[in-house]
């Protein structure tokens, strides 16, 4: 399918970011605005034939970047069944990183796990960075100086994106770096700022409040794609999921249902609402984000009411939500751990003021953080059929 700037791209503006006014509101990717799962994974797919055309015999490793990416690079990773893993911004115990950091980010810091890419890095011919957009492209480039410099003459390196913005110098440096682009659209900025700038901002803005209590139902078979695994074992492993979750609710045809991930955390959301939509149902995903975003009353504008929540991964840090609607069903997905009493109570709060009050939570965290080796069950890994 051949997508245009107008099937894909909102303009919205962001709070109080001096860097860059402006953000790319994807209405298909299934973050910051609800869609159907089967939408965004038919955007995903047409991403992961391009790469899959390119690199048949290569070993490719995908990097999904966090936050907005990590369900791209997931998707990608099971279409092609590649090795693969995220950038996080989360802590995982008794690990090394690469750090690295997104200049106009609200949320700067971003790092890989050194332990994994060192794993890997006989193992995978290239590297294929995932995003949902690339603009100036500095922040991947810094991640390849920090690779290369660390690993020098492994790798080769390429970029797969949704939208590709840059401007003709981020291209030449890209040639002369021998770093091959791939993308579904191609975008020009210039216009953006000025768009972003004609909005007033008059949304609603809903303070986090505190909503009660309801079970959490942990589930088996967790794979944490912040470390490495393959697309074989992350599909196996969802698929997994989804039986568990089925048989802890009533599925029943006809009805609304919401499915919503936590932050990085966005994925298996999409996965089991793709199962939900084959069981009759009407489905939108979306997630919480680290991004405030502005909204406005304005039609033409993507976002209109934006809820502020307590994090289910980080005491005292802020996350949003924007457009929740009355729907029959509510289905929460993450894989935080600790104590979720704040994060979820806030989010209940959010979804009771909009009628919703059949809810369930779901915590994927029981499993192994790194179970692949070289392969799966005699599977080849990370190289494209």
């Amino acid at each position: 399918m051949v997508y245009k700037e107008s099937d894909l791209i909102r303009i919205a503006k962001r709070e109080n970011n001096k860097k860059r006014n402006y953000l790319i509101v994807n209405r298909l990717q299934g973050k910051h605005m609800p869609v159907s799962p089967g939408k965004a994974f038919e955007l995903f797919d047409a991403l992961a034939d391009v790469v899959k055309r390119e690199y048949k015999e290569e070993r490719l490793l995908l990097i999904g970047f966090a936050e907005t990416a990590t369900a791209i690079g997931a998707r990608l990773a099971v279409r092609l069944d590649s090795f693969y893993m995220q950038t996080t911004r989360e802590e995982i115990p008794e690990v090394r990183y690469l750090y690295f950091t997104e200049d106009h980010s609200h949320a700067s810091e971003q790092k890989l796990v050194r332990d994994d890419i060192e794993a890997l890095a006989d193992q995978a011919d290239r590297i294929v960075f995932v995003e949902d957009e690339v603009t100036t492209g500095n922040t991947i480039f810094h991640i390849i100086d920090i690779l290369e410099k660390n690993y020098p003459g492994k790798m080769r390196f390429s970029i797969a994106s949704l939208l590709n913005g840059m401007d003709d110098a981020a291209v030449e440096i890209c040639a002369a770096r021998n770093v091959r682009l791939h993308y579904l659209l191609k975008t020009r900025h210039e216009k953006y700022p000025g768009i972003a700038q004609m909005y007033a901002g008059d949304g609603s803005y809903i303070p986090p409040g505190e909503g009660g209590r309801t079970e959490v139902i942990e589930l088996d078979g967790y794979i944490n794609v912040r470390r490495w695994t393959t697309g074989y074992a992350y599909k196996t492993a969802c698929e997994k999921l989804w039986v568990q979750i089925k048989e802890k609710m009533e599925v029943c045809p006809d009805q609304t249902i919401l499915v919503i991930g936590t932050e990085e955390f966005m994925y298996p959301v999409l996965d089991v609402g793709a199962h939900l939509e084959e069981c009759g149902c009407t489905v939108k995903c979306h997630s919480t984000t680290r991004s405030p975003i502005a909204v406005s009353r304005e039609s033409g504008y993507p976002l209109h009411r934006r809820y502020e929540l307590e994090s289910f991964y980080q005491d005292g840090r802020r996350t949003f939500l924007y457009d929740l609607e009355k729907y029959d069903r509510v289905v929460i997905l993450t894989d935080a751990a600790g104590n979720l009493e704040k994060g979820a109570s806030s989010l209940l709060n959010a979804l009771f003021l909009c009628g919703c009050d059949r809810i369930q939570i779901f915590r994927w965290g029981k499993g192994k953080e790194n179970p692949c080796v070289s392969g799966v069950n005699g599977k080849d890994t990370g190289r494209t059929e």
